[in-house]
Order: structure tokens, then C-alpha cells, then sequence
């Protein structure tokens, strides 16, 4: 899950692209590598953070790639591009199709793998829970839980932040989902769902393999997401029968309580939107506050005035801190979208069934977009902010993350517990590198830090 500046907007974007005629199709198509596709999706796979900046670099604002399964995908860096394709007609620019990778896992009726009419109605039926209004209402339970996790830390030593954030994200996003505390149910959920987390890079192959899924680490984890369904579905029945559903404030009761001109969410479908909240709305989050005290620790004077906005109330810089942290580690390095139609893009010919990438990662590092590019500045975000097609965490348009607005509070009340108890330190003079880690990217030696309480 996650925050950020509004929308993009018709009044300062392009006209979107649209349909070519026949005549049209002479256009080139975009230059890119002639490497197999095997090659590629794993450089793809286990470099792309490597990859994508080299190859933006040596061909330009447009690289068309050959990835598995089968896909022919374009990866964009201009941010007129990116704004062309958020604002583009939705039923060009399919975003469900180009998250295919996550369908096996997701689900085919998830708010990230549908399109076009019923992406509208699941997205509707969807909102609710991440009203302003139910945002306030979890700020309190976020804090507890958040003060209950840094109690732990350990004092004057290193320790992974990463491994911190992960495990603090996980709880919050339970509590919320489902309302309830520990019990048999909750500990089963938390610790299949950390075997479907548990994953590298390779390991996402599997999830379209039923050959790979027959053996070893794949045969795991087709058997550990299939844990997590059974014990959904449990708490989905068991949830349609309670007697005091309308009093409950969890997203799984307000979702069981939806009904908008008649229309539910099945069982199967409310399966799906839980899924995918509960590994999309913990795993980024994590990483981002992970990084941000990854820079803090390395940064005195930007540390020491998170810490006065931690003390004072602050939110603005605390909210400012987890952006530039997404801004400088962004953790997904883009999102997709599918052509449904051939379609003129940047002065090329983009045929139908090719997958539009734009580059979050190579646009938040261009310093064209963002002054001195490679420096931790929260600054940057705290006046105006950024333009949204120069600053991508959360996608774009009508897909941007529905709970962008959770993630901000819930990162604000994280920082704000941790600042306000310890002085962070790095445990050794070099910054971390950054690691795949199946299809985000996270600190390759867990973001390790010292606190040192105050």
C-alpha cells in the first residue's frame, strides 16, 4: 500500500494516446536488446534495478524488452510518456492485464488484476474502508502496535530494521484487515503468509509454472498460499454469520457490509481483495520505513530535524521523510500497463498486446526530475511536492493505490514512535546495496542500524 500527490490531472497532461490508423504502423518500433528472452527475464528478474537505468542510458527514454511469460514490454522514463499512459483510455491501457505476474497469487477478481468495468466496481465497492474517516480510526492502533515493536529494539547494538518494519507492518495490516487479536486463526494466518513473503526473485517464476510447482521450494509455496485460502475462507464465513458485523470497524466486516445499488463482493472476490491487501499493504511499507532509517541513521542533521517533528507533531516532515524514502529506494521499479490496441506512444509504434513499464526507478534517479538525485532530502516534498509523473510509489491515474492515504499514516505514527525514543546510528560507514527480492526491492543486509535510546 501507498501515499502521495494527487491524481494526474487532464488540465496539465498531453492528449492521451490514442488508436493508429493502418498508415500509422510505419512508425519504428522502440529500439531496445536482442538478447534471448531467457536472458533478459533473468537479468530482468534479479538485475532490473541495474538493467533498466543501463539500458534507459544507452537507448533512450523508450527500451523495448522480451520477458517471461511471453511478454513483449516497453519501458518508459519520459514523464510526458507516463503522464500519456495514466491518463490514456483505460480501455487501451489494461493495468489488470499487466499485473499478470501477480494473478497466480493475487487472483483473477483482485482490485490489481482486473480491468476496465469490473476493476470500476471492485475499486467502488473497495473504498469505503480507506475513507478519511476510517483512516483516523486506525491511527490509534497503528501508534500501539508501533510503540509495542520499538520497546523491543535492541539497545546499542546493530540490529535489520528491515526484519523490525516487516514484522510491525504484518501485525498492523492483520489488526486492520480483521480486526481481531492474537488467537489460533491470527498466529496460522501470519505465519503462512510469511512463507508466501518469503520468496526470491526466481522463485515467481513458479507461479506460472504448474511443472515448477511440483517440486521443492515451488511445491512450498503453491502449498503455504494454499494455507492462507483455507484460512480466509474460514474467517469469511465464520464473519458472515457474526451478529454484531454493523458495530465492527475492521476492512473485512466494512467490505461483508458494502452494498452499493445491490451489488456485494462473493466470497471468492472478497478472497482476492484480501490477498492482496495483506501482501501489498505490508511489504512496501516496510521496506520504505526500513530505508528511511537506513538514511536517517546516516544523515545528523536531516535525523535531527525528524526528531523535532517527532516531538512537536510534526507530520508534514514525517510524511516527507517516508516520500524522499520511496523517492530514493523506490521499492517497486515500475508499474505495468497492457495495450488492448496498436497505439502511437512517444514518436513509436507500440503494437497491441505489449506491456507499458513506466520507469519509476530510472525517473526517480534522473536529475533532470530531482535536484541532486543520489542525496536524502525530505525538503524536496515539503513545499509544493513533486509533479506525480516524476514521483510514481503508488502508480498513477485511475489505478494509484487505494491505500496510499493508510500508508502515510501508518509510516508517520512508525517514525514518530521510533524518533521519539531513540538517536539512530549506522552500524558501519558504508551504505547498504539494494537486493531483489521477488518483485520488490529491498536493503540487501536488512537496513541495519543502531538505537540508542534518548
Amino acid at each position: 500500500m501507498n501515499p502521495a500527490t494527487n491524481p494526474v490531472t487532464n488540465s496539465d497532461q498531453p492528449e492521451p494516446a490514442t488508436a493508429l490508423p493502418a498508415a500509422s504502423r510505419r512508425l519504428p518500433l522502440p529500439p531496445g536488446p536482442r538478447a534471448p528472452m531467457a536472458v533478459q527475464s533473468v537479468l530482468y528478474g534479479t538485475q532490473r534495478h541495474r538493467l533498466l537505468p543501463a539500458l534507459h542510458r544507452h537507448y533512450g527514454p523508450m527500451v523495448r524488452l522480451r520477458l517471461f511469460p511471453e511478454r513483449s514490454a516497453v519501458s518508459l522514463s519520459d514523464p510526458d510518456d507516463v503522464r500519456a499512459v495514466f491518463s490514456g483510455p483505460v480501455t487501451t491501457y489494461h493495468a489488470g492485464e499487466g499485473n499478470m505476474i501477480l494473478k497466480p497469487v493475487m487472483g483473477p477478481h483482485s482490485v490489481l488484476t482486473t480491468d476496465e468495468d469490473e476493476h470500476r466496481r471492485i475499486r467502488k465497492l473497495l473504498m469505503p474502508p480507506f475513507a478519511g474517516a476510517a483512516l483516523r480510526g486506525y491511527r490509534d492502533m497503528i501508534a500501539e502496535l508501533a510503540a509495542e515493536e520499538v520497546e523491543r529494539w535492541p539497545r546499542n547494538v546493530p540490529f535489520a530494521s528491515h526484519l523490525s518494519m516487516q514484522r510491525l507492518t504484518l501485525e498492523v495490516i492483520l489488526r486492520v484487515v480483521f480486526g481481531f487479536g492474537d488467537g489460533p486463526r491470527l498466529t496460522a494466518l501470519r505465519h503462512a503468509l510469511r512463507g508466501v513473503m518469503d520468496i526470491g526473485s526466481l522463485d515467481v517464476f513458479g507461479w506460472h509454472s504448474p511443472t515448477l510447482q511440483r517440486f521443492g521450494r515451488w511445491r512450498r509455496g503453491k502449498e503455504q498460499l494454499e494455507a492462507v485460502d483455507a484460512l480466509l475462507y474460514a474467517e469469511i464465513a465464520e464473519r458472515r454469520g457474526a451478529s454484531d458485523l454493523a458495530d465492527r470497524n475492521d476492512v473485512l466486516s466494512r467490505l461483508l457490509a458494502v452494498e452499493i445499488d445491490g451489488d456485494t463482493l462473493t466470497d471468492v472476490e472478497l478472497r482476492d481483495q484480501l490477498v492482496t491487501l495483506l501482501l501489498a499493504g505490508h511489504e512496501t511499507t516496510a521496506t520504505a520505513l526500513a530505508w528511511a532509517f537506513h538514511e536517517l541513521a546516516r544523515n545528523p542533521r536531516t535525523h535531527a530535524e525528524a526528531t523535532r517533528a517527532a516531538d512537536s507533531g510534526h507530520d508534514g516532515y514525517l510524511e516527507a521523510v517516508t516520500k524522499e524514502s520511496m523517492r530514493l529506494h523506490p521499492v517497486i521499479t515500475e508499474v505495468a500497463r497492457t495495450t488492448t490496441e496498436p497505439v502511437e506512444l512517444g514518436g513509436y509504434h507500440i503494437p497491441a498486446r505489449t506491456t507499458v513499464m513506466p520507469a519509476i526507478g530510472v525517473i526517480h534517479g534522473d536529475g533532470a526530475h530531482h535536484d541532486l538525485p543520489d542525496v536524502f532530502r525530505p525538503e524536496r516534498f515539503t513545499g509544493e511536492g513533486t509533479p506525480s509523473s516524476t514521483w510514481l510509489p503508488f502508480g498513477g491515474g485511475v489505478r494509484r493505490c487505494l491505500g496510499a492515504g493508510f500508508a502515510l499514516v501508518e509510516a508517520v505514527e512508525i517514525l514518530r514512535a521510533a524518533l521519539t525514543r531513540y538517536r539512530l546510528t549506522p552500524d558501519r560507514p558504508r551504505a547498504e546495496r539494494v537486493r531483489p527480492r521477488h518483485i520488490t526491492l529491498v536493503p540487501a543486509r536488512g537496513a541495519r542500524v543502531v538505537a540508542i535510546p534518548r
